[in-house]
This record gives C-alpha cells, sequence and structure tokens, in this order.
C-alpha cells in the first residue's frame, strides 16, 4: 500500500506521538528494551491503548485495555473506521489527495457498527467509539502490533486493516506518526533486507524487478532465477508429496516452532537428507543427518538492522571454539565446493559489495561512519545523507505528481477453529520474557541467574480452574485434535474465562503438537494465536 513494509518511524517516535495503539503485542517480555521506551513515553503523556486478549503487563500504564476476542481484530479496526468515516473524523482534502479506492474502503465497513462490532469482539460499544474518536482525533498517533496481529490465517489482511486506519486518518509520513511492526528477533529486519525472503532480493526488491536484479547478476557473473521462490509452507507441502529430498535449515528449529509438530517431525524423517547450521543442538539439529557448527552472535564481526531500520555494528566479544565458522564462511565453502566460487575475507568486504549494489538504501553506510555515529537509519543513498528517520514523507509534500496510496478493504474472518463442546477453551500462543524464542539460547542459563518461570505453564482463569476442580500447579493434560501434552497450571487472570495461554519454549511441553495447521494464504504464516483445546484432570476417573 505504502510501496515499503519497513517500520515508518524510529522508536524514538513514541515520544513525539499522542496515542499508541498496540495490537497485538506483549511488549514487556517479547520486546522489553521498546517496552521501556514506551513506558517512558507514557509518563510523558503518550496514551497507550492495549488491544490484547490477555490482561498482559502494558496494560498497567495503559490508558485502556481492550480485551478483544482472539482473532477479532478486523472486525474491531473496521469498526473503528465506520465511527471516523460516520462522525466525518478523517480530512476530506488528504483522503482525495493521497488515496484511491475510498469509496470501497465505505462500503466494507459500512455494516461494522458500533453494536455490530461489539458482538464479535466483546468490547463495549463506547469502548470502541472511544477509541475510534482518540486514535483520528488526535495530533500525533501511531500503531505497533507483532506476532499477535499476523500470526493468523487472516495475517496479511489484518495489517492491509492496519495500514488503511493509518492512511484514513493522515497518521503516516512525519514524526510520531506511523506504522511500527515490532520484528521477532534481533536481526529479522535486516535478514529480510539481505534477501531472506522468497520474492526478494538484496536491498528489498522484488526478485522479479529485471532491471534491478541484472546489477547482481553483472556483478556476480550469473544468471538469477526470477521466479519467487517458496515459502516455509509451501516447502513443506512439497516435502509431503515427494518433491523435496533434501531441507538445509539455518537458525531456525522447527521441531519445535512449527504448529502441528507432529506434522512436521514425520515429514522431516521422510527426507533423504536433512542439514542444520546452528550453534547449539536444537532438537532439530538432533534429528539432522549434518550438523554445521556456526558462530554465535558474540563470536562474529558485522552489521545488524533492528526492527526501526536503524543499522549498527556487531564486534567480536569472545573467541569462538576451534572448527567454527561465520555463517558466511560455511556457505562460501559450500558454494566453492558446488562450482561457484565466493572469494570474501570478512564481513566488511561483504557489506561493500551491498553498499556498492544497493546504493539507494546502503550507499551511504560504511563501517567508518558506523564507528563514529554508532547507527543509521536506512534508506542512506550517500555518504553525505543523515539517515532517514521517517518513511513516506512525500505525503506531506505538495507534488501534484505523487503517488497515491489504494486502501484495501477487507473484511473479518473469524479464526479457523472455534471451541465446541468437546474442546470448549481457545489456546493463543506467545513468549514469555526469559526464554525468548525456542529456548535455544536462553536455556544455557549461567550460574546464579534467576529464572521467574523455569518451566511452561497452562495459564488458565480461576473460573475455569474452577469448575474443573484444578488446583495452582498441578499438572494437567491439554489435548487439541493434533496432539496432547502434560503441564502444570497457571491460575491466573491474565487470561478471560474460556482462554488459556502457553508459550512454544520448552522441549519438554513442546506447545505445537497442540497448534492449528492452517495459514494465511500470502504470506504462509500460520495461525498459531487460536485454536480449540481440552483439559482434563489426570487424576480424573
Amino acid at each position: 500500500m505504502f510501496g515499503s513494509g519497513s517500520p515508518t518511524n524510529t522508536l524514538d517516535d513514541f515520544e513525539e506521538a499522542d496515542v499508541l495503539l498496540l495490537m497485538g503485542s506483549n511488549t514487556t517480555e517479547a520486546h522489553p528494551i521498546i517496552a521501556n521506551k514506551m513506558k517512558k513515553a507514557a509518563k510523558q503523556g503518550l496514551k497507550i491503548i492495549v488491544i490484547d486478549p490477555r490482561k498482559i503487563d502494558m496494560t498497567k500504564v495503559a490508558h485502556s485495555h481492550l480485551q478483544i476476542e482472539v482473532g477479532t481484530d478486523i472486525a474491531l479496526m473496521n469498526g473503528m473506521m465506520h465511527v471516523i468515516i460516520e462522525e466525518e473524523l478523517f480530512n476530506t482534502e488528504w483522503v482525495e489527495r493521497h488515496t484511491s479506492d475510498f469509496e470501497n474502503l465505505k462500503a466494507q465497513v459500512k455494516s461494522f457498527t458500533p453494536a455490530y462490532t461489539s458482538k464479535i469482539t466483546g468490547l463495549s460499544e463506547i469502548d470502541i467509539v472511544e477509541t475510534a474518536r482518540d486514535y483520528a482525533s488526535s495530533k500525533n498517533a501511531m500503531i505497533a502490533y507483532t506476532l499477535g496481529i499476523t500470526e493468523h490465517h487472516c495475517g496479511v489482511n489484518n495489517v492491509f486493516d492496519i495500514a488503511n486506519l493509518a492512511l484514513l486518518t493522515g497518521h503516516i509520513g512525519k514524526r510520531g506518526n506511523g506504522i511500527m511492526p515490532l520484528r521477532g528477533q534481533n536481526n529479522v529486519q535486516g535478514a529480510g533486507d539481505m534477501g531472506c525472503l522468497p520474492n526478494m532480493i538484496t536491498g528489498a526488491r522484488p526478485i522479479t524487478d529485471d532491471e534491478y536484479r541484472k546489477r547482481f547478476e553483472d556483478h556476480w557473473g550469473v544468471t538469477i532465477n526470477s521466479n519467487v521462490g517458496d515459502t516455509q509452507t509451501r516447502t513443506f507441502e512439497r516435502m509431503e508429496i515427494g518433491e523435496v529430498k533434501a531441507l538445509y535449515i539455518i537458525g531456525e528449529n522447527p521441531l519445535l516452532a512449527d504448529v502441528h509438530l507432529n506434522h512436521t517431525a514425520k515429514l522431516f524423517r521422510n527426507l533423504d537428507l536433512l542439514i542444520v547450521q546452528d550453534i547449539f543442538l536444537t532438537d532439530t539439529a538432533k534429528q539432522a543427518d549434518v550438523v554445521l557448527p556456526a558462530k554465535s552472535w558474540g563470536e562474529v564481526e558485522g552489521t545488524y538492522t533492528n526492527t526501526d531500520r536503524r543499522i549498527q555494528r556487531v564486534r567480536e566479544a569472545v573467541k569462538a571454539a576451534l572448527n567454527v565458522k561465520e555463517d558466511w564462511e560455511i556457505l562460501c565453502d559450500l558454494a566453492a565446493r558446488l562450482g561457484y566460487d565466493m572469494n570474501y575475507h570478512n564481513s566488511e568486504e561483504i557489506w561493500e559489495e551491498v553498499r556498492l549494489l544497493a546504493h539507494e538504501m546502503y550507499g551511504g553506510i560504511t563501517y567508518e561512519r558506523l564507528e563514529k555515529e554508532y547507527a543509521i537509519h536506512y534508506p542512506c543513498p550517500h555518504e553525505d545523507h543523515p539517515g532517514t528517520f521517517v518513511l513516506h514523507e512525500r505525503f506531506h509534500q505538495m507534488n501534484e505528481n505523487t503517488r497515491k496510496s489504494s486502501f484495501v478493504p477487507v473484511t473479518y474472518t473469524p479464526p479457523m477453529e472455534q471451541p465446541d463442546e468437546d474442546y470448549p477453551f481457545t489456546l493463543t500462543t506467545g513468549r514469555r520474557l526469559e526464554s525468548y524464542n525456542t529456548h535455544t539460547q536462553t536455556r544455557h542459563y549461567a550460574p546464579g541467574v534467576k529464572i521467574k518461570q523455569a518451566e511452561e505453564t497452562v495459564d488458565i482463569h480461576p473460573d475455569d480452574a474452577e469448575a474443573l476442580g484444578i488446583e495452582d500447579g498441578e499438572v494437567v493434560e491439554v489435548f487439541s485434535r493434533r496432539g496432547k501434552l502434560s503441564v502444570k497450571t497457571k491460575i491466573t487472570e491474565q487470561v478471560v474465562p474460556g482462554l488459556v495461554f502457553m508459550s512454544f519454549h520448552w522441549t519438554e511441553v513442546p506447545t505445537n503438537v497442540l497448534t492449528l495447521n492452517e495459514y494465511d494464504p500470502i504470506s504462509g504464516t500460520a495461525e498459531f494465536k487460536a485454536c480449540a483445546v481440552n483439559i482434563r484432570k489426570l487424576n480424573a476417573v
């Protein structure tokens, strides 16, 4: 919609905003440093509106908490836009100058009255109306979101609607106004920008862009396949029908992280060859035919691009063990053995090639500048450029030739698996503070480190626990249509009746044996955030 999926602003802009819609983000546990910035801004007057099915820690500093039904974000945003349009809280001139397909959007959200939206989301009509007014009427407003928005079968549509909301109100293209997708790990943004997406090439440009792709072909002396590659989801589908016989995994642990885990494990057992490149012997690496030991983040040189397009230097802090190599060294060795010499001597040499070929994004970002300036935000096309703090400033420039952004109206679709008599609870999954992701790195605690939660629990509301006759800390069986496991209970009012929560960190309690193998048809992202489960006392007759 805007021409780029990158975060539009910097993290410092939270202090410039008046209102922040915090959607599907357990920020304190998943992004603790960013949460600190938000809390600081809240003390200075930022009105944070938390939109989340759970009573997460960020509600303590929030102006309000909209405890929405899982998977109903589109209904809420359509309801907000209904109010904004009906009450004429948008700038008509802005919409005419900068957007197209407004009438289609208006028609799409017409039925999402506060009463109808309330019925779907479980929110009060007044909360829906007041949130719409707060966001639309404030001078500066931002939206931050993460996996609670994207890990649904309609994740792409969720993001479209966030963009619709920002575009309708003009909260885009200037300080304190924009959309901040908070990336799930420390270099997710950078990995995508470097071409680790199936439809992109280095510099976050489409692989189908013939002219741009030719730069790389000419420089490398090769012909690059112009077809868009497969997502992980599609790759697994091809594994199932026997089209993919070998899999090479770098820094990923799908045998703990992926939905419908029993099914994934079966696919991996049917491979002819499984190669894993990682820093620890993960669940997936234990199943591999070949394990290639890589250096960790503390043992390498290079650059990271964080969640607000901020490029920073990474420096070797400790010496690695013998016979361990940086990821790029392993890839270069393999390329040479496969018949193509990739002759780099260090990370800086690789970065210089990136600067040369993707100069619109990185041309001005040298190692020398990073040493002096600590960090630079891309795009930074030349060495006199200060870096770009706000994207899409074109919206506020009086240029009649500026490209308009089209609204992409979407409609609400409920989670793919609804609770019923046999599976009366909705399970939603996420992260816990200390364990980070699949516990690959964080389970190796140093002596003396205190851990708040050292084992998995199923978080359940007191009313549900009482109805089941379950005590806090009791081991129960949680089961779905796909699998079952035993886990301790944690009785908490963080969840509402009918909703239970688990993380996916512990090998001992592989939560993803329960989750649903339904995916967003565009992105291939799985529906981690909603599936139907039941809970049984282990001593029940």
